[in-house]
């Protein structure tokens, strides 16, 4: 059997490379919301100069994507950092989303569905990053522990090696990074949705809701 690889590990030995370094590189870090980006920023703008690229065209609807936009703009602006951070909004284009996951509708969440929709995020994040001169590419995705280091990290590995820029493997949700995210949005007040974005997350998420529902009920 295939031994897991331990990509928080991979993270800390990458970081100790440079830590002392008197240039701090560029980090273009795809982020998914406020909430999975407050830990992220916390720890790796001691060894970078970051700019959040938010790409998410899988979020329904409009309004939502700006609702997160905003919080995170919020967060950037209110969070002290070890060196600041910038932000970069991507072209909202739900269309790209629908074409890439056309067929997977039913896929259930963490599925064949969103592993398509994190390698479309993790394209773009990579095609901006090369025409902008980044040397590191990574996501705030790996923090939910709903989503699979193992995925993302292989996309991004896959991604790495085809546009030439090296990618941060990580597992932000390890040693309690997770935990420390909710600490930051109870503290910063962010907005903490129940989905993941899209639409079938959301249907999902309703499902689940009233499943839950229905198991408190005295009818039940």
């Amino acid at each position: 059997m295939q031994q897991r690889i331990n990509y928080q590990r991979r993270m800390e030995e990458e970081l100790a490379r440079f830590s002392d370094s008197e240039r701090l590189p560029r980090l273009f870090l795809h982020s998914c919301c406020a909430p999975c980006s407050s830990y992220v920023l916390e720890l790796l703008s001691r060894y970078f100069r970051i700019t959040l690229f938010y790409y998410n065209p899988n979020i329904s609807p409009k309004e939502e994507f700006e609702k997160r936009t905003a919080e995170l703009a919020r967060l950037l602006r209110e969070m002290p950092l070890a060196h600041p951070a910038e932000l970069l909004v991507g072209d909202y284009r739900p269309e790209a989303f629908y074409g890439a996951v056309r067929g997977l509708e039913q896929e259930p969440e963490g599925g064949a569905r969103c592993e398509v929709c994190y390698r479309l995020r993790l394209r773009e994040a990579f095609r901006e990053a090369k025409e902008r001169g980044f040397d590191y590419v990574t996501t705030t995705l790996s923090i939910s522990p709903l989503k699979s280091a193992e995925k993302l990290n292989a996309i991004g590995k896959e991604l790495s090696e085809e546009y030439g820029i090296p990618y941060l493997y990580s597992d932000f949700k390890k040693k309690g990074g997770y935990q420390r995210s909710v600490e930051l949005s109870r503290e910063y007040g962010l907005y903490r949705q129940n989905f993941c974005g899209c639409v079938f997350s959301k249907e999902e998420a309703a499902r689940r809701e009233a499943e839950r529902a229905a198991g408190r009920s005295p009818e039940a």
